[in-house]
């Protein structure tokens, strides 16, 4: 794997060229502020007079809708959610100019052939491993969330300086610009999200909690116990990993964790955990995630509910208005 940094960006790269930026949410807004800041031509391709076609206005942004934003642009980026970009594609793919390229921010469309690119556009991935507000607070703070680069087509040979610019312009080369492809950025992505950092952690901390409630332990303890104290423990492995949670935390947390821990995620976890992983390297999790959302996502949203309503969320409201300086920094 190669890391890129600043020195490594080519300045004649996107030089003068118009960037359109397809979506107007988190990453949108993060990524178009950015490379106005950076001194790129931008302009926000939105559905006319919606919440984002007013939010980009209001933060000084040229906007247009979609199929006019792209003409012109040698860059295009779809910051759309996921299961839109297909159908965005097709409303605007006419309107890309010969050997421009498209840049994506995650590879699902292009890896699970949902969006097939023309085969004379340059198709890239730059992926920030933050949410749009860490790069637009980054950036602004002169620092940078670190990217995944990929190159999934190359019809005029400049796309990898061409990604690599707009890297540069969003932030990203001042954190670190890391080569990989199209495939292994979604599945990992995927995986990561699935079994560790969302499904994995939140079914581990409301488990965690329907214990000791079961076992009789009042319901506020449990979720302090369960589901606040994991920020501290975050934030640690976050800042130094594994040997500076054990630097920070007590003896005894550690005894419990390196002779506990294994017989909570044991070899059943991990198999469970390799059958989602083949899921979503076969296409499974993608076709069921499609099909849901041409159904009109019931069972998502029935899922959802549910996940809502939970002791853990009625007992967590009641206690973080307690805590207003949570929301300080949201």
């Amino acid at each position: 794997m190669q890391i890129y940094s600043q020195k490594d960006v080519k300045k004649k790269a996107l030089k003068g060229a118009r960037i359109a930026i397809l979506g107007y949410g988190s990453q949108g807004r993060a990524h178009a502020l950015n490379l106005k800041d950076s001194g790129f031509d931008v302009v926000v391709g939105v559905r006319k007079n919606g919440d984002s076609w007013k939010n980009a206005k209001k933060d000084g942004l040229p906007v247009a809708e979609p199929a006019d934003a792209v003409k012109g642009a040698a860059l295009i980026a779809f910051l759309t959610p996921d299961l839109t970009q297909k159908d965005v594609y097709a409303e605007v793919i006419d309107n890309i100019a010969k050997g421009a390229t498209i840049l994506f921010a995650h590879g699902f469309n292009v890896h699970f052939k949902q969006i097939k690119p023309r085969q004379d556009l340059d198709v890239v991935l730059i992926a920030p491993k933050g949410p749009g507000g860490l790069v637009r607070r980054q950036y602004q703070q002169g620092r940078g969330v670190p990217c995944l680069m990929a190159v999934y087509q190359n019809a005029t040979r400049k796309a990898k300086d061409n990604a690599l610019a707009y890297a540069d312009g969003i932030g990203g080369t001042r954190g670190g610009v890391l080569t990989t492809t199209f495939a292994e950025e979604t599945e990992t992505d995927l995986f990561g999200e699935q079994a560790v950092l969302c499904g994995g952690a939140t079914e581990l901390v409301v488990k965690g909690f329907e214990t000791l409630v079961e076992a009789g332990y009042q319901p506020e303890v449990a979720y302090y116990e369960c589901l606040h104290e994991l920020k501290l423990i975050v934030d640690l492995l976050h800042e130094g990993g594994l040997a500076k949670m054990h630097q920070f935390i007590s003896e005894t947390a550690k005894y419990g964790d390196l002779t506990r821990g294994p017989r909570i995620v044991n070899a059943a976890t991990k198999r469970e955990m390799k059958k989602v992983l083949k899921e979503i390297q076969d296409g499974k999790f993608a076709r069921q995630w499609i099909a849901e959302n041409k159904r009109g996502r019931k069972r998502y949203k029935q899922l959802m509910n549910k996940d809502l309503k939970h002791k853990i969320e009625k007992v967590g409201v009641k206690l973080r208005r307690r805590m207003p300086w949570l929301q300080e920094t949201a």
